[in-house]
């Protein structure tokens, strides 16, 4: 059974060429030189697989890997890993995000193993939300490790074949690192030299959080490239439509490292569809965003919004005339 490995662009399959460490669509995207497109699938309260079928094909065509997330705002929905599982399966390309907060170093090992062994090809390492946010603010949270912790752990077990412990693995997992990024956290100018850390640890590709002010992010890439971060590893700023004015202002009080300016609070407030114009705002986003030096594509989060994620895709054009893996390409 073939999991991440058909055909990227239509009529073409990108090689694994040398350097890669997993054999997933994504890494061979970024590799390649193209400028990449991920999503976020929201998971469902709910045991229903065709649930989570019905939230992929949204997506279907316009994305090169879907990020499945971990109890984002520590409230509970279906598992990362049970959504990849599903999804895998069906021939998408997963990146599967592991949140410290619920897991300790045994069942982070452990759920790595799984992924990878079921074809997941990307995993993304998160330290997680504090349980006082979420909807279980009575639950025991774990942090045994944090984000950079974890992805040294992982990356010894895929480069050395061993657990932490020091036991030998017959087979290691093949996966693709990932980080989260908050260029907007204060201290500002502490964030690079924090993304810099991740790569040491192993982040291979980085997905930041929404990126809303592109000429702060600009100032913060400058740092970066100074760093020469932008050349060890694939970094993706988060991009996503607001509904409105009022739930940008609301995300901004509410939201840790959300910054989103009075300009473009007052130009969605300055229209009659505000939600069409959150569209717009993202789409001039991600145009300006794929004009800086070390951008390698983008991460697109379009919470309770993702129907709208291909028309951004599409005004964007970002893809260019590169058509991203998706079911009715293996359908005769």
């Amino acid at each position: 059974m073939r999991f991440d490995d058909e055909p990227l662009i239509t009529g073409e399959a990108l090689p694994i060429r040398p350097g890669h460490v997993s054999p997933g669509r994504l890494e061979r995207v970024l590799r390649a030189g193209a400028f990449a497109v991920t999503a976020e699938i929201a998971p469902p309260d709910s045991a229903d697989p065709h649930e989570v079928y019905e939230r992929a094909a949204l997506f279907d065509g316009y994305v090169d890997a879907i990020n499945a997330t971990d109890g984002s705002g520590a409230h509970c929905h279906m598992s990362s890993v049970g959504m990849c599982s599903l999804l895998t399966r069906r021939g998408y390309a997963m990146v599967m995000q592991v949140s410290a907060r619920d897991r300790n170093r045994i069942a982070i090992q452990g759920d790595v193993l799984g992924a990878s062994a079921m074809g997941v090809s990307n995993i993304l390492c998160l330290t997680g939300d504090s349980i006082e946010v979420g909807d279980h603010p009575e639950a025991k949270p774990v942090f045994d490790v944090d984000c950079m912790s974890m992805l040294n752990i992982v990356r010894t077990m895929r480069d050395e074949k061993r657990f932490l412990s020091g036991r030998k693995l017959t087979s290691p997992p093949q996966v693709f690192l990932g980080a989260a990024a908050n260029p907007f956290g204060p201290p500002l100018d502490y964030r690079p030299h924090r993304l810099a850390k991740k790569i040491d640890a192993g982040a291979q590709f980085v997905q930041t959080q929404y990126c809303f002010d592109v000429e702060l992010f600009k100032s913060y890439m400058q740092v970066v490239r100074d760093n020469g971060s932008h050349e060890q590893a694939f970094i993706l700023p988060g991009v996503g439509p607001l509904a409105s004015a009022r739930s940008a202002e609301w995300m901004r009080s509410n939201v840790p490292g959300v910054h989103i300016p009075n300009r473009i609070i007052d130009r969605l407030r300055g229209t009659a569809d505000q939600a069409a114009e959150g569209v717009s705002v993202c789409v001039d986003m991600i145009n300006e965003l794929q004009e800086i030096e070390g951008v390698h594509g983008v991460h697109i989060m379009a919470f309770r919004q993702e129907h709208r994620v291909a028309e951004i895709v599409e005004r964007s054009g970002v893809l260019g005339d590169r058509v991203p893996w998706h079911p009715d390409l293996n359908r005769p």
